[in-house]
């Protein structure tokens, strides 16, 4: 088996477990995350395209700062931080958003990361949302997502099929939670897009492979519409990589391994944010 059938045969015994417990609903009311990541006016693109990227786009690049404790593919990471001070630290020095891992047996993330999470953003008067980042096949665990403070959730369109995907979306926004549809081919893209996706993120990773494609992933980019939040996923280490994506289509880029080497994330974020544009 492939690490991400293995990864799938583990989140459906993991739902089970979901499914069985009562739920906890919070009453907190989700961010705008649509809002939070949009970095071009929204509306059609310019009839005639400019000569710079940069002049479409009169905004800086989001990033969105990944709290993941390990990597199936670069292993254990730091670990000096908690992750609600890692997430506030992130915050703190310019994230747009934060993503928690919630996969336990291959991440080492869990809900109560992305509930401890919330709560110290919380605590700090921080507006900065937080996306639940799992393997998600199922309307439970959506709701979970909920329960335990997200804003947006992440849906990997490779792992269900289109009409599931639909209803992914749907249950997502049921329960007032962005879904983010993580795609890395135009055959994905056209599949999140037909399921109403807002917010689209390309993963530079193939997820089968685990080989980086940088030309595919900017193609793919670049293939999404203007009215549509790209992100790009995966692959950026140092501030050049960050400004590189900033002259491209995207509107936001998650930065996860290289803020996670990191045992004090904030000076390589801020630089990263400062090369975002700011």
């Amino acid at each position: 088996m492939s690490l991400l059938a293995d990864i799938l045969a583990s989140k459906r015994r993991e739902i089970d477990v979901l499914r069985a417990r009562p739920r906890a609903p919070s009453s907190r009311r989700p961010r705008d995350v649509v809002t939070a990541l949009r970095r071009r006016p929204a509306g059609p693109a310019p009839l005639v395209k400019p000569r710079l990227p940069t002049a479409v786009f009169n905004r800086p690049l989001r990033l969105v700062a990944e709290v993941k404790l390990r990597s199936p593919s670069a292993g254990p990471l730091s670990r000096a931080l908690a992750p609600e001070a890692r997430a506030l630290a992130y915050a703190r020095s310019g994230a747009s958003m934060v993503s928690v891992l919630c996969d336990g047996p291959f991440f080492d993330g869990s809900w109560d990361h992305l509930a401890a999470a919330r709560a110290r953003l919380d605590a700090d008067g921080s507006a900065v949302p937080l996306l639940a980042k799992e393997f998600i096949l199922d309307p439970r665990q959506i709701a979970q997502a909920r329960d335990c403070g997200a804003d947006a959730v992440l849906l990997i369109a490779r792992i269900v099929d289109e009409a599931e995907l639909g209803r992914l979306v749907r249950a997502a926004r049921d329960e007032a939670l962005e879904p983010m549809v993580e795609v890395v081919d135009e055959a994905e893209l056209a599949v999140a897009l037909a399921a109403g996706a807002r917010i689209v993120g390309v993963n530079a990773r193939d997820l089968d492979s685990l080989a980086m494609d940088a030309a595919r992933t900017a193609r793919v980019l670049a293939a999404i519409p203007p009215d549509v939040v790209a992100v790009h996923l995966s692959g950026l280490r140092v501030p050049l990589d960050v400004a590189a994506v900033a002259q491209g289509r995207s509107d936001a880029a998650l930065v996860g391994e290289a803020l996670m080497r990191q045992d004090d994330p904030r000076g390589l974020l801020e630089a990263m944010v400062e090369a975002a544009g700011t």
